[in-house]
């Protein structure tokens, strides 16, 4: 099976979760939640790469906070 790898991260300012692929160079794409993402991405994936067989989606998500010292 073919194995496609994103890395996912939140634009806070945008208001969008975004993904980047590290294993199939151009594909990029974002959505307002993290779950719209995963769908579009299995939309996405498979026509962008022209293929009607089983693929993984693997998602390598990043997630950060800033926070005050009290």
């Amino acid at each position: 099976m073919r194995v496609v790898k994103f890395e996912v991260r939140r634009d806070d300012l945008a208001g969008v979760w975004w993904a980047r692929s590290t294993t199939d160079a151009g594909i990029v794409t974002e959505a307002a939640t993290i779950e719209a993402l995963r769908e579009r991405l299995k939309l996405l994936v498979p026509d962008f790469l022209e293929t009607d067989q089983a693929l993984r989606i693997d998602m390598d998500v990043h997630v950060s906070d800033v926070v005050q010292a009290a």
